[in-house]
């Protein structure tokens, strides 16, 4: 039987959440080097402005910053270079068909580690609408405001 790994979240991409309807979420390795592993382990990741593009049957990660090594001298590479995810080509071929549509995007929503291996999870994304980002501010202050009244109400 398959032992559970241990999942240790590193960054999370809320804006992700805050700009877009987040229809289905993916797992990916990501292709990293030796320094930018060290980096992460560090959590000196930002996923604000990322997002994945295919091309040419590989999918790749554009605007994901990670923080140079501070130990890395000459082994360190570029903080937003575009990185490799690794999926199953079948998968890879049917996110890009996907995106293709009118108005969906692959966001990563979050990196982290899962046993040794870094991890990002990507979202299939639509756009919100300023219109619907304001519901949803209204919807979240309404929840906030009644767990506020029925806790002073059970004291």
């Amino acid at each position: 039987m398959a032992e559970k790994q241990a999942v240790k979240v590193i960054a999370n991409n809320k804006k992700a959440y805050h700009d877009y309807f987040i229809e289905d979420k993916y797992e990916a390795g990501i292709e990293l080097a030796g320094t930018e592993v060290k980096s992460i382990r560090q959590g000196n990741v930002n996923l604000k402005d990322a997002f994945c593009t295919v091309k040419d049957g590989q999918l790749t990660a554009l605007g994901m910053h990670v923080s140079p090594y501070e130990k890395g001298n000459i082994f360190n590479k570029d903080p937003r270079r575009p990185r490799r995810l690794l999926m199953h080509k079948r998968e890879i071929l049917r996110l890009g068909a996907k995106i293709q549509q009118d108005g969906y995007s692959l966001i990563p929503l979050s990196v982290y580690f899962r046993g040794p291996r870094v991890k990002v999870e990507i979202g299939l994304a639509r756009g919100k609408k300023l219109y619907d980002k304001r519901e949803s501010a209204a919807k979240r202050d309404a929840k906030r405001e009644i767990d506020r009244v029925m806790k002073s109400r059970n004291r």
